[in-house]
């Protein structure tokens, strides 16, 4: 069995986690790991890569969607081949493993730590004048991304709730905006809400954004979202329930490569992480991270 380095997010969750309660639940099923508890994203980040360049190939975070952005944003840019990335799931949970069914408990995904198994996931990038980040999971610009922005400054004891009431709290005044999108087969241009780029099904606390979306084929599941603001909180709970795609507001692409203009500029976020503002280009990363699962 391999020996884990388990980091351990303090801002995750609507309360802070015990790394001690971390360590009993692995000890318990005869996890082989190590405990950090890192003060900051910063010290996180310092902290995964000095392991990666020590040869440790096995990680694990405890915390949601973002927690997940920070470790893959740590390892990526290092090439030092393809790391094990394991998730504990606290709060709200996590949605890249609501893609495959896995126990949104902290226990019950620690189970998954003593099985052979993992799964070879792809990554996507987005570029802009802020560099390039890394997702695992699902970015968008947009209304959903101006959301993301404004659920960050929500209080975490309102969990799941957060992003919901910000996106209501966003849309009234958010700009439709004229879109180019530009991929390895089309260009479209047209005025749009939001733009979706999936590469997992689930975001914002289990809405199923992309129900056709594998993290195996390559691509990335891009959605073009183009409503009349009024008509925008009729199709949510479509998209919560993953019935959307077939609503006239949507159309949905799939692409290896992308870029995204709009006018006027639109925010941009990544699993749930708010980077910069468009314009935006990424591609994907064909599996680039093995899944514990």
């Amino acid at each position: 069995m391999p020996r884990w380095h388990v980091y351990v997010n303090h801002a995750a969750g609507r309360r802070p986690v015990d790394p001690a309660l971390v360590r009993e639940i692995l000890a318990d099923l005869g996890v082989d790991a190590e405990i950090f508890a890192p003060e900051s994203k910063e010290e996180t980040t310092t902290l995964i890569q000095q392991a990666a360049h020590a040869g440790v190939r096995h990680f694990v975070v405890t915390g949601g969607d973002g927690t997940v952005n920070l470790a893959v944003n740590a390892l990526m840019p290092l090439s030092l081949g393809r790391p094990v990335l394991g998730v504990l799931p606290v709060g709200t949970g996590c949605d890249l493993l609501r893609t495959f069914g896995l126990p949104q408990d902290l226990p019950g995904a620690a189970r998954h730590l003593t099985s052979p198994d993992i799964y070879d996931i792809d990554v996507a990038t987005v570029e802009g004048e802020w560099g390039v980040r890394y997702f695992a999971n699902v970015a968008q610009t947009g209304v959903g991304a101006a959301a993301a922005q404004t659920a960050m400054r929500i209080g975490r004891r309102l969990g799941a709730s957060r992003y919901p009431l910000a996106f209501v709290a966003r849309l009234p005044r958010f700009p439709k905006a004229k879109v180019k999108i530009t991929t390895e087969r089309r260009t479209i241009e047209t005025e749009a809400l939001a733009v979706i780029m999936a590469n997992a099904q689930f975001f914002a606390g289990g809405w199923n954004v992309a129900p056709k979306a594998t993290l195996i084929d390559g691509v990335l599941d891009i959605q073009v979202i183009n409503c009349d603001k009024t008509s925008a909180p009729a199709l949510v709970p479509k998209v919560i329930k993953g019935t959307h795609l077939g609503d006239p507001a949507v159309r949905r692409l799939s692409a290896a490569e992308f870029s995204i203009e709009t006018d006027p500029l639109w925010p941009v976020e990544c699993d749930g992480e708010p980077v910069g503002n468009t314009t935006v280009r990424g591609r994907v990363v064909p599996a680039a991270i093995s899944l514990k699962i």
